[in-house]
Order: structure tokens, then C-alpha cells, then sequence
């Protein structure tokens, strides 16, 4: 006869084991750490990004790395760095179903708001809503870390930078909808409609860092 503890525990492992989310446990505030990664339609870590520890790095090549998790509303707090000239972002609500993930999922900018391609482009400023809206203030230089964090609470968005709100929309408001009317984003009428989809980080070519990427997930 089984051991009816040693099967709860039997159990138990089992439900991590198939859930690695269940594994990281919320601190007071109600966020984990985001450690469940992989290759955007793929599977297992490109050779290009390395993970150590609470740190993700990118060297040029190998596409974009996403979550094992799909969200839908959330609370992401991460610090990144960008080498000098160098371009990234991190895109939310992403699906699979489509040639890429800027086709489904808005960007958080990452930048070298100095000498990058794009720089002189309000739209591409870093922490920005690449494409459609401009940050109300700058990022540090390339070389040091920022403090980002992105909240997505059903259609209500917020970007945040070094600890001051910088960007902030409303999907599916008449703001939004004409500008996306004038951006390339018009002409996927996928992109932001999805309710749910995996957080990317961009392969842009550039070198890039995150850590401490964590997360909340809001009711």
C-alpha cells in the first residue's frame, strides 16, 4: 500500500516538474522571477544569448528569445544595458503564429539614444512605444543600467523608466487607432490585438543585457 504522504509529495514534484512557474515563488510584493526562456519558434537558448543567474546577455545573432509563459495582464519590472550604437526591445503579448514578433506584440524601446540607427526619430527613443509613442524622458548613456518596467493591464499600457512613468495608452482608443493608421503597423492587423502572448526579448544585431527581469500577474 502506498504511503499516502509520500504520494502528496510524489505529486507535488510532478506538477513542478511540468510547471516551472509553479516552482518560482512571489516575494511579498507578488512578483517572481522570469527565468522560463527559449528561442522565439524554437526551442532552447540560441548560442548568442547567455543566461547567468539573474542575467541575460545577447551578443549579435541567433533571433529572439521568449518566455515559456504566455501572459496577459502584468507587471514587468528587468533592468537592461545597451553596448554603444546598439538597438533591442522588449515586446509583450507576443504570438507564435506569425514570421515575427513585432507583427503581434508592442516594444518597449531599447536604445543607444546617442549614435544608434533611429536615434534622431522621437518614435524610436528608448523606453518609448517603438513606432507610435515618444518617452517623456531619456534613458542613462549606452553602458549603464536602466530601470524599466511595463505594465499591461487589459487594454491599459504603461511604460516606465528609471523609475518615472513615460509612456502611457489605451488600446483601441481613437489616439491609438489613428496612429497606428500612419505607422507600418497598419498594415498587420494583428499587432495589439491579441489578449494574451509570451514576452520577447528583440535580436536586433546589437550587444544587450537584461536582469532581474521579474513579474506580476495582475488579475
Amino acid at each position: 500500500m502506498l504511503d499516502p504522504a509520500r504520494l502528496v509529495v510524489s505529486l507535488v514534484a510532478v506538477l513542478l516538474l511540468a510547471c516551472p512557474a509553479l516552482a518560482q515563488q512571489a516575494d511579498a510584493e507578488g512578483y517572481r522571477p522570469l527565468t522560463e526562456w527559449r528561442a522565439y519558434k524554437g526551442a532552447g537558448i540560441p548560442p548568442q544569448w547567455a543566461i547567468d543567474g539573474n542575467t541575460i546577455r545577447h551578443t549579435p545573432g541567433g533571433g529572439d528569445l521568449v518566455s515559456a509563459e504566455e501572459f496577459q495582464n502584468f507587471d514587468l519590472q528587468f533592468d537592461w544595458q545597451v553596448a554603444p550604437g546598439g538597438n533591442s526591445g522588449v515586446m509583450y503579448r507576443v504570438s507564435e503564429d506569425y514570421p515575427a514578433p513585432y507583427q503581434t506584440g508592442p516594444e518597449y524601446q531599447i536604445l543607444d539614444n546617442a549614435s544608434a540607427d533611429g536615434h534622431d526619430d522621437p518614435l524610436q527613443t528608448a523606453a518609448g512605444c517603438y513606432g507610435l509613442y515618444a518617452p517623456a524622458a531619456l534613458a542613462r548613456p549606452a553602458g549603464e543600467w536602466n530601470t524599466a518596467r511595463i505594465v499591461v493591464d487589459g487594454n491599459h499600457v504603461e511604460h516606465w523608466l528609471n523609475g518615472e512613468k513615460v509612456v502611457e495608452y489605451e488600446i483601441g482608443s481613437p489616439d491609438w487607432k489613428s496612429r497606428i493608421a500612419a505607422s507600418k503597423f497598419a498594415a498587420w492587423p494583428e499587432y495589439a490585438s491579441l489578449p494574451k502572448g509570451h514576452i520577447d526579448l528583440q535580436d536586433h544585431g546589437s550587444a544587450v543585457a537584461y536582469r532581474d527581469l521579474r513579474i506580476k500577474v495582475l488579475p
